[in-house]
């Protein structure tokens, strides 16, 4: 398995040929779109049939469910979006297996799981988790939150400060997030490519580069 990282929440798991998108608003934000035809497309939040019809992946997926795409699987987990006072579950976290590999990918979602997430969750090789804040997603104490009750073997920064994206409100520093998350990378790497037997138990932060 292959991760990759494009910007924003943007992420790419790539297995045996199939390759996940994840959360490619990258054109809302200013930036190209990185989904391909033959791709699968996550969305952590809900989007618009006329949105859906427009992308050009082969499948869009939106909503909680188990999805079987090639030799992955998926599992759509619901759960509170980060600014939902209401507290309707409107957000998806995704739970991806492949390869013998653990991959949860929260998007803005709310820090407070309950049981019944946690159990859906359950082990977990890599957390993929925003930490730019300002109300608009994930603080560095809501991503530590998330880390606590998860507990994943490595964690995976996204949706920091870039001068190169048109973020709707500003976004802490990816130094500034980790500073306060108390956490220093082990490395900063262009791919995080992973199989079972090469992790530590010790908790790991990776930065991804942005591709």
């Amino acid at each position: 398995m292959e991760i990759q990282f494009y910007g924003a929440d943007c992420i790419a798991v790539t297995y045996k040929q199939t390759r996940l998108i994840i959360d490619d608003n990258l054109k809302s934000l200013g930036q190209k779109t990185v989904t391909k035809t033959g791709d699968i497309a996550l969305y952590t939040s809900s989007i618009t049939e006329d949105d859906m019809s427009k992308s050009t992946a082969r499948i869009v997926i939106s909503t909680p469910g188990e999805y079987e795409v090639g030799k992955i699987s998926v599992y759509g987990i619901d759960a509170q979006s980060h600014i939902d006072e209401t507290k309707d579950r409107k957000g998806t976290i995704y739970k991806i297996i492949a390869g013998g590999m653990n991959v949860i990918v929260t998007g803005h979602v709310y820090p407070n799981l309950d049981e019944k997430q946690l159990e859906r969750i359950g082990m977990v090789d890599v957390l993929i988790v925003p930490v730019g804040g300002h109300g608009y997603t994930l603080d560095a104490q809501g991503a530590m939150k998330l880390i606590k009750q998860i507990e994943p073997k490595i964690v995976v920064p996204t949706h920091f400060n870039d001068d190169t994206l048109k973020f709707p409100v500003p976004q802490d520093s990816l130094e500034d997030a980790l500073s306060a998350m108390g956490m220093q990378p082990k490395e900063t790497i262009q791919k995080l490519k992973l199989k079972p037997g090469d992790l530590s138990d010790i908790r790991q932060l990776i930065v991804l580069e942005k591709s």
